[in-house]
């Protein structure tokens, strides 16, 4: 592959837009073009950043060795589909589809074309994030919270898919264990959908996680704690801190050993920018992704297990349940 890598963005509205801004700023990417339904958002997109309109998706995909994907959820599978089948490597937006059947069938095309798949859970690039996951030993209790402003964006999904996956991708990645129990219940409040969820979830070895997702919040809440038998680990998604508390074996106080706590902070990082910097590096380089379609895959069975125990329990805001 040549020394630049041709991309195009397929989908252009609110995190489409961050696509085309992070691989402008990339010295080895050829931005393309851009592609997306509603013309007039992909004309001023394509102005804004000097770059080109395509007007269908097949006339971008002759073009361009990689796409990113940023289109509605519901057209995931049938864009994603046609990509990959044209041998164009592809980043898709989280979820991966809205059926599992539809992400192994994604997969398994993408691995019959040799064909980088990354699926963008962006939290795994968050620095916070990952220096909580060097810390790690035996995680014995999770907690999750994860809390928006209601906003019309996002809401062609519950508040499962469109929050919650986020944690649920980094638990799974972070615990070595099958789910053995999943107890879930969420309700609406402001859409037809789930707006406010939680879900314990047991796993073959014991670790237990307890997450929580809201989209109908008051404040802006992105928080995981890992309770473990050396540290206490706690990481703000949002603010990308993450502070540890242990026991201090050689202070002790009326015989007991003392509680400290030391915190990082990396404030000036850009998860969105390390996401598709290693995606274009997986591309170049032919390796696997550091989200691969077999985690978005696991990520979306979980949570539309979640979503099923949901539909099956109560949604209504004003129903005593």
């Amino acid at each position: 592959m040549g020394k630049h890598i041709r991309i195009g963005v397929v989908g252009v509205g609110h995190l489409g837009e961050y696509h085309v801004q992070k691989y402008c700023a990339m010295k080895d990417v050829n931005l393309v073009g851009v592609v997306d339904t509603n013309t007039g958002r992909a004309a001023e997109i394509a102005q804004r950043y000097d770059t080109r309109v395509y007007e269908s998706l097949e006339e971008i995909l002759g073009q361009v060795d990689a796409v990113s994907l940023a289109v509605p959820t519901e057209s995931h599978f049938f864009v994603a589909r046609e990509i990959l089948s044209r041998g164009v490597h592809l980043l898709i937006e989280k979820p991966i589809t809205y059926d599992e059947s539809d992400a192994n069938r994604l997969i398994k095309i993408a691995g019959e074309n040799e064909l980088v798949l990354q699926v963008g859970h962006v939290e795994r690039f968050n620095p916070a994030v990952m220096k909580m996951e060097s810390l790690l030993t035996t995680p014995i209790f999770i907690e999750s919270h994860r809390m928006n402003l209601f906003t019309v964006r996002g809401t062609d999904v519950d508040v499962v898919l469109d929050l919650m996956i986020h944690d649920l991708d980094i638990i799974l990645h972070m615990v070595p264990s099958e789910v053995r129990e999943v107890h879930a219940v969420g309700m609406s409040v402001v859409t037809q959908k789930t707006d406010i969820a939680n879900v314990r979830i047991i796993f073959e070895n014991g670790t237990v996680a307890n997450l929580t997702a809201s989209r109908v919040s008051n404040q802006p809440l992105r928080k995981i704690r890992i309770f473990q038998p050396d540290a206490c680990i706690s990481v703000n998604c949002y603010k990308k801190e993450v502070s540890v508390t242990r026991l201090d074996d050689s202070s002790t106080k009326e015989g007991f050993p003392q509680i400290v706590s030391s915190k990082m902070k990396y404030p000036d990082a850009d998860p969105l920018f390390d996401q598709l910097t290693a995606f274009v590096h997986a591309v170049r380089t032919d390796t696997e992704p550091v989200v691969t379609g077999q985690d978005g895959c696991a990520a979306l069975r979980i949570a539309l297990a979640i979503i099923d125990q949901i539909k099956n329990g109560c949604r209504d805001f004003h129903r005593i349940c």
